[in-house]
């Protein structure tokens, strides 16, 4: 049972104290082989990015020399499509490399350090009576997944997001000039729209970001709140175990099935919330991955119908619009692997804090 009296430390002390012992990786005296990595898996990022680029204006040539019926062009593209590919999947298979060892790494130091806290002067047997922390249960399953998300999370997302910045540079500036000017006549208006392609995705991803955002503002709280009613749960049923083979010196064995009752029903009204909101950010999102590339080439036509593009920059535009719209989507995108890693880092700090907590009383005590 949780103390009424305790003070729970709010989510930014938390993530200090998560930071305070995992940003040793980034700093210590082998922090140099990391950032190798680190500037290699971006060179990556950069690498793909450059194949995707190309294949871009692939597409283009493919799509121009099909409208053209130019079969030495037709035969030079198809050939040309293979190296791409090829270079694409080496390069998915080198990144995939990069970052699972960045990650494999960082999970072992900061594991290591969890394990010797929680292992010295036998801290694993008096944390459960540790007066004054509201010490969550099951220390093992923080050092083990929840060390595991903590790490695995951040390098993900810094990778994503480089990937989805030079990926908006990029392909913005295609967009742009693919699309050049358009002229809007009508109620005897002339307006010339320069880059409206360009404009037009940023005006398409505001919309869609903010209806996501609406939709889901609560997605965040309501992850965080599965996560923590699944620790609960697993946590009573633990107890309950404990209980009954006699390993805990207590008798309330009616209690602690209750709070197992209790923990299962809490569990599934959180799974309820999680999935309402999961279907709502699943119905704009899957309406969006329809539309973008759609309204794409919607946005092209008048353009090719007055011969001011080929068909090979229609559907080139058309690419480009769907790449730099998801890129924009980068923050929608991750709002799930956001919330995970927030609530992994929080209980593994939550475990740090009553480390620290109990070293504090074994020194007031032995003074």
């Amino acid at each position: 049972m949780t103390d009424p009296d305790v003070i729970r430390p709010d989510q930014r002390h938390l993530l200090a104290r998560f930071w305070a012992s995992a940003s040793g990786f980034w700093s210590g005296p082998s922090a140099w082989r990391v950032w190798l990595l680190c500037l290699t898996a971006i060179s990556i990022v950069i690498a793909q990015l450059a194949v995707q680029y190309q294949l871009n204006y692939w597409n283009r040539h493919f799509f121009d020399a099909l409208e053209l019926r130019d079969h030495a062009a037709l035969r030079y593209t198809i050939l040309l499509f293979f190296p791409l590919v090829a270079a694409s999947t080496l390069l998915a298979v080198a990144s995939v490399w990069a970052r699972m060892t960045i990650q494999r790494s960082w999970r072992v130091y900061l594991t290591r350090r969890l394990i010797v806290s929680w292992l010295r002067d036998r801290h694993y047997r008096s944390l459960g009576h540790l007066n004054g922390t509201d010490l969550p249960r099951n220390a093992e399953h923080r050092i083990s997944e929840d060390a595991r998300v903590a790490t695995d999370a951040p390098v993900d997302l810094s990778l994503s997001l480089v990937s989805s910045l030079l990926t908006l540079i990029v392909f913005f500036q295609v967009l742009a000039n693919l699309g050049g000017t358009i002229v809007l006549e009508g109620a005897g208006l002339r307006i010339a729209i320069p880059g409206y392609l360009a404009i037009s995705v940023l005006i398409y991803s505001g919309v869609v970001v903010t209806v996501v955002l609406v939709m889901g503002r609560r997605l965040t709280a309501v992850i965080q709140d599965q996560i923590q009613a699944e620790a609960a749960f697993r946590s009573s049923a633990n107890l309950v175990r404990e209980s009954g083979e006699g390993i805990l010196l207590r008798d309330i064995e009616k209690e602690d099935r209750h709070e197992l009752w209790l923990g299962l029903h809490n569990v599934i009204e959180h799974w309820r919330r999680l999935c309402w909101q999961l279907i709502r950010i699943t119905f704009v999102s899957q309406t969006n991955l329809l539309l973008a590339p759609v309204i794409g080439l919607l946005l092209c036509v008048p353009k090719y119908l007055a011969g001011n593009m080929t068909l090979g920059e229609v559907t080139q535009a058309a690419a480009a619009f769907a790449t730099v719209q998801g890129a924009l989507n980068w923050f929608v995108d991750n709002f799930q692997r956001m919330a995970d890693w927030r609530s992994a880092a929080s209980r593994v700090a939550a475990l740090l804090l009553a480390i620290d907590d109990l070293k504090e009383n074994v020194k007031s005590h032995g003074k």
